[in-house]
């Protein structure tokens, strides 16, 4: 008996995570076109150690570039000083400050060295709050909170090293994703729960809701036009069709549907463990009473999950909402432009992926856990 627990619950995942990690190797041994000459370029770190010329003005705003002296913490010339500019732009260089640490653009050719001022250096901020964040979700969550932070952690492995690989190899963005919300959610559930009817019927839900998601997308695509041709970095993306035939129509619906795998799969776990708990007090529930208080948890769930997404898909839109209320632009052409029409899909197709998975995941709890 210990022996089957242990090929089932060990082996198993054993032999999936080895055979995943040999399509990972295989899958990224891949040579990339080359889409800029880099030669000799390269981004180093250091830090400000002197203001030569500053370009603060009167009323605190910059103008033009500072001069200032770098120490070069990496790079061929660590260990020297280095005399270089910061442009004062919001998008590019950094208002440097004695002691600040910089990413040096550095470009190498024989003797002659060509440095600017990248950006302030992130990289530890930027690490060490995402570190912080695991670390509290493992104090606080306990035991579930490890399993959740290497859940976390593999999500964001498998869309760096199987998404991102999958679609630039020519493959459907949109058949990449739903493949990646299947593993990650298999995954992530796996490690919560093991492998349990709990587990399955989330599973299940998640995906159905995903699908969902996706399939209320092409159809608001179909009816409105809006396709992930219309997208705003669009020109830079064709390059990349055209010389590397990635289908970038596909990539607007392919980041629908993993940002809204969140919101789908909290509810379809939530819905999943209540009726689990509920079978549990009540082994003589019958399955209509289950389904029905299944039904009344989710319909508790529908709108504050549908909430979290249309609002997190508004707030990445603020910037372009705040410049059409400050240009008064006629409702119609507001209504009718590509920006808008991408933000009410994203946000009406995910919560409807959100609310569609409610029911699916019930039905298939309800013929689960109680099936004779």
């Amino acid at each position: 008996m210990d022996m089957k627990k242990f090929a089932v619950h060990d082996l198993i995942p054993a032999v999936i995570i080895f055979v995943m990690l040999f399509g990972v190797i295989r899958l990224n041994g891949i040579t990339k076109t080359q889409l800029i000459n880099r030669t000799g370029q390269t981004f180093e770190t250091g830090v400000v150690v002197q203001i030569l010329e500053d370009n603060i003005q009167e009323d605190g705003t910059r103008v033009g570039q500072q001069v200032v002296v770098v120490h070069m913490t990496s790079g061929e010339k660590q260990g020297e000083d280095l005399e270089t500019t910061s442009s004062a732009g919001y998008l590019f260089g950094a208002a440097c400050t004695v002691g600040m640490k910089v990413i040096v653009l550095q470009s190498l050719a024989g003797e002659t060295v060509i440095t600017s001022i990248y950006s302030m250096d992130r990289t530890g901020v930027i690490i060490g709050f995402a570190v912080l964040y695991l670390l509290a979700l493992c104090v606080i969550g306990g035991k579930k909170g490890i399993r959740g932070a290497l859940g976390l952690v593999f999500t964001f492995v498998a869309i760096i090293y199987i998404y991102l690989p999958l679609v630039y190899l020519g493959h459907s963005p949109f058949w990449s994703a739903v493949l990646i919300c299947a593993v990650t959610t298999a995954v992530t559930f796996y490690l919560i729960s093991g492998i349990t009817k709990k587990t399955l019927c989330a599973t299940a839900g998640t995906l159905a809701g995903v699908f969902s998601a996706g399939l209320t997308a092409t159809i608001f695509s179909k009816m409105s036009g809006i396709t992930g041709w219309n997208v705003s970095d669009i020109e830079s993306l064709l390059t990349l069709h055209e010389t590397n035939g990635i289908l970038v129509g596909g990539l607007l619906f392919s980041g629908l549907l993993i940002s809204s795998l969140g919101a789908v799969m909290d509810v379809a776990m939530s819905i999943s463990s209540a009726m689990q708990e509920l079978c549990d007090q009540r082994p003589d529930i019958t399955r209509m009473e289950l389904m029905g208080a299944g039904m009344r948890v989710g319909r508790d769930m529908m709108g504050t999950d549908s909430n979290t997404l249309i609002l997190a898909f508004a707030g990445s839109s603020v910037s372009m909402l705040l410049m059409d209320y400050a240009y008064n632009l006629p409702f119609l052409q507001i209504i009718n432009s590509n920006n808008i029409g991408i933000a009410v899909m994203q946000g009406l197709s995910g919560s409807f992926g959100v609310i569609l998975s409610v029911p699916a995941t019930v039905v298939l709890a309800a013929t689960i856990y109680k099936y004779d």
